[in-house]
């Protein structure tokens, strides 16, 4: 279909979706269901269509993998390491959300998808664990930027929630 003089990388998408329950900080991750990395939990995200922004490429991963409809989104930066995908030369760009913990179930080439406390976490696929600290370090600025961000989102959390998640920040404050 297209003929190019230069090899082109692929493009991925991934989305870190932190989660709040009963005042502890969750992320949102998926047990792979295929290789490379097949078992491990790793973040919903996958391969861009041509046809798609990284918006709608992470959106249409984020609900085929996890069920999740909608979420607000930032961008938290571009992933690029040439070795980070064993399968080809792959480029990602990672998004940040934060959202009430809620019913999630796994699909497309998803084994599981699952709601799990950040500071109890398996090792990750990928380089996610990189993209987790960067993803961490973008929450705890918009927190110190916007302190009353997470009462404007579509689905607002309450003065109490806020102060606990601003409490459960505090503990990553090391990554």
């Amino acid at each position: 279909m297209f003929v190019y003089q230069y090899p082109h990388p692929a493009v991925t998408t991934d989305c870190v979706i932190f989660g709040l329950e009963c005042g502890l900080l969750k992320v949102l991750l998926v047990e792979r269901g295929n290789e490379p990395f097949k078992g491990r939990w790793a973040f919903p995200g996958g391969f861009l269509n041509p046809d798609e922004t990284v918006e709608q490429g992470a959106l249409r991963e984020l609900r085929e993998e996890t069920g999740l409809g909608s979420a607000y989104m930032e961008q938290v930066g571009v992933f690029s390491d040439p070795d980070r995908d064993p399968r080809e030369r792959v480029l990602t760009v990672a998004f940040f959300s934060v959202m009430h913990v809620r019913s999630v179930r796994a699909g497309d080439d998803a084994a599981k998808a699952k709601w799990l406390p950040v500071n109890d976490l398996p090792e990750l696929a990928f380089d996610h664990g990189l993209i987790l600290k960067a993803a961490l370090k973008h929450f705890r600025e918009r927190l110190i930027i916007e302190p009353d961000f997470l009462r404007k989102m579509p689905d607002p959390f309450s003065e109490k929630e806020v102060e606990s998640v601003r409490n459960e920040m505090n503990l990553y404050s090391l990554f």
